[in-house]
């Protein structure tokens, strides 16, 4: 049973998580998702064209990028970049990190379904007399982003709940909120427990979305057929 005091405490305490989830947790989610989706677009594509130089640049980019723990990008550019008399806030710098950690997977994602799309979409552009940039962009890109759609979602899900993350450089954010409730009560278990169950209820409603978007482009692609 769960007393009346713990009742309390998690009453009390439920409002409190859940504002900075909706002010601060999505928020920082879809900028930092959007900027990049952007890069990952840019980087899928510069690899998709096979430009020598910037190609390479775009593979150094995502091997770095994937190799290295979030958490310490997150030191890096939060507590070691002052050291270089570069000082960020915390939210402009968890956007940084987080975009650019969503960047270098998202564009593994778009390039693959890039080169899913059959070559011969590509020569057909060229019969219409369109160019590369033109036939990629009215031909090649709707396909491929239909076709990453599921996996994108997926990761926009996980990149909300790896912005409890921002925690660790002061970002007072859902997660962040909850840890000084419980350094102030006590109650770790039962407070962790309903942050849990918040971000659970903000990814089931993510969740929907996403599949609502699939049968959507589902829709779209029976109809186009």
């Amino acid at each position: 049973m769960i007393s009346g005091r713990l009742w309390g405490i998690l009453t009390d305490s439920f409002g409190k998580m859940l504002v900075p989830g909706l002010i601060v947790t999505i928020p920082l989610t879809l900028v930092s998702f959007a900027l990049g989706l952007a890069l990952a677009l840019v980087t899928a594509l510069v690899q998709f064209a096979r430009i020598p130089v910037l190609r390479q640049l775009a593979r150094f980019y995502i091997w770095v990028i994937r190799g290295i723990p979030m958490i310490v990008q997150l030191f890096v550019v939060f507590f070691g970049l002052p050291n270089l008399g570069i000082v960020i806030d915390p939210f402009p710098a968890a956007v940084v990190v987080f975009s650019v950690s969503q960047g270098a997977y998202c564009a593994e994602i778009i390039r693959a379904a890039l080169e899913s799309v059959p070559a011969g979409q590509m020569e057909a552009g060229y019969c219409a007399g369109l160019t590369w940039l033109q036939t990629v962009r009215r031909i090649i890109l709707p396909q491929a982003l239909r076709t990453a759609f599921p996996s994108l979602g997926n990761s926009f899900i996980s990149l909300m709940k790896d912005t409890s993350l921002a925690a660790s450089i002061t970002l007072t954010e859902m997660f962040m909120i909850t840890q000084r409730i419980v350094a102030r009560t006590y109650e770790a278990l039962a407070l962790y427990v309903e942050v849990g169950l918040i971000y659970l209820l903000f990814t089931t409603v993510l969740t929907w979305l996403q599949r609502l978007g699939e049968e959507k482009l589902s829709s779209y692609e029976r109809k186009a057929g």
